[in-house]
């Protein structure tokens, strides 16, 4: 059914790097929520009346305010399609990420409102009036909510969107609701005993921690997170692979929504090289990133001396003795300048954000060390943090 559905709906649907199949993807997730909560809002109305149940008549105005989440992921998509503008020249795709924070929210409030009024039911048992045909609504309402988040968890699993991931989990609770409420109805007819408040309070607190860990999962990416490891290894392997680059560093990638990457590096070469050339050089690999990987990539160009035998032993000098302090840091940018009665050895180190020392513990320690090689070198020390997990290891 959801493959049908793409293929009617969605141009080219399995082309899920092109912004307007994406888009599409987005309105078929939005339409179809709509279509389907406003259905399961009048059946269970339906039903909550009949049997006289709060919960079942809380369930469909629960469906009632997922259409309303459906909208926002139908409008989201259709702004997060948007191209680049004056006054967001990144584009706007991270639209989808505040439309997966919005039903994240809701989720929660649901969980929180679902125990409350289970919390009052405990305390004031209301008597539940047994119809087959309420069973039989609660079924279908189940069955649908169940094809939904299927649904759901195909299109976001295939555009990698949030917004839908979140809309998959919360029709993953309301179907976790609706069970409730129809173990209730069972218990009550078989054994006369009202469960429906517990029942309730039991699917509430799960709902409201799933309905938490969702908003931090959403609020992540609109914060900013480090690329994965893959990512930096393929960016660390494909920078490397051209000729006169002899090293790299100081990795920074931005995520602008799904692969909306814009990222900077400063890449190491020869100092005896020809400035064109080495312009020349970090100029294709811009362009190949971009056409290649889709990736905006800014390159600051970094000589360094590789035929100075008396700066090479310096530098793996220096190296032994930071690998002493921690393997987990490194150091680049290495320079000195010698002085008659004193040289400076200027460099960056490379830590991770939890080290052990700060960074002014660190400078002082790693500067003692220098000393000690010779104490007339001075060490001149910038402490950076790993923004993209190491390439090195």
């Amino acid at each position: 059914m959801t493959e049908l559905l793409l293929k009617l709906f969605v141009k080219g649907h399995r082309d899920t790097s092109d912004a307007r199949v994406r888009e599409s993807y987005g309105k078929l997730s939005g339409i179809t929520g709509i279509v389907i909560n406003l259905l399961l809002f009048t059946i269970k109305i339906i039903a909550g009346t009949l049997a006289g149940s709060i919960s079942i008549i809380a369930d469909a105005v629960n469906n009632l305010s997922d259409s309303g989440s459906s909208v926002v992921t139908l409008i989201s998509f259709k702004i997060s399609g948007k191209p680049a503008d004056a006054g967001h020249p990144y584009g706007h795709a991270r639209m989808e990420y505040v439309s997966g924070l919005i039903v994240s929210i809701a989720v929660m409030f649901l969980g929180l409102e679902l125990l409350l009024n289970s919390v009052r039911k405990i305390l004031k048992p209301q008597e539940l009036v047994f119809s087959w045909l309420v069973v039989s609504i609660l079924i279908i309402s189940i069955l649908l909510k169940l094809w939904l988040c299927l649904f759901y968890g195909k299109l976001s699993r295939a555009i990698r969107s949030e917004a839908i991931s979140a809309a998959m989990i919360d029709s993953r609770n309301d179907i976790l609701a609706t069970a409730a409420v129809f173990v209730a109805l069972l218990v009550s007819k078989f054994t006369g005993f009202n469960t429906d408040g517990w029942m309730g309070a039991a699917v509430a607190i799960f709902i409201t921690i799933s309905g938490i860990k969702l908003i931090k999962d959403t609020v992540s990416p609109l914060l900013g997170t480090a690329p994965s490891k893959e990512m930096v290894d393929r960016i660390y392997r494909k920078i490397m692979s051209y000729d006169g680059i002899v090293g790299l560093h100081d990795l920074t990638v931005h995520n602008y929504g799904v692969d909306k990457y814009f990222a900077s590096v400063h890449c190491e070469v020869s100092a005896d090289q020809d400035i064109l050339v080495g312009h020349d050089i970090i100029d294709n690999i811009e362009r190949d990133f971009l056409e290649d990987l889709g990736i905006h990539l800014v390159i600051h160009l970094d000589p360094v001396i590789t035929d100075d035998e008396r700066i090479n032993n310096l530098k793996s000098k220096v190296d032994s003795l930071i690998k002493e302090i921690s393997p987990e840091i490194s150091i680049h940018d290495f320079r000195v300048f010698f002085g008659i009665t004193h040289s400076k050895l200027i460099f960056d180190v490379v830590v991770p954000f939890d080290f052990k020392y700060d960074d002014e513990e660190l400078i002082e320690i790693i500067s003692g060390k220098i000393s000690g090689i010779d104490e007339s070198y001075r060490a001149v020390i910038t402490v950076d943090h790993h923004y993209v997990p190491d390439f090195h290891k």
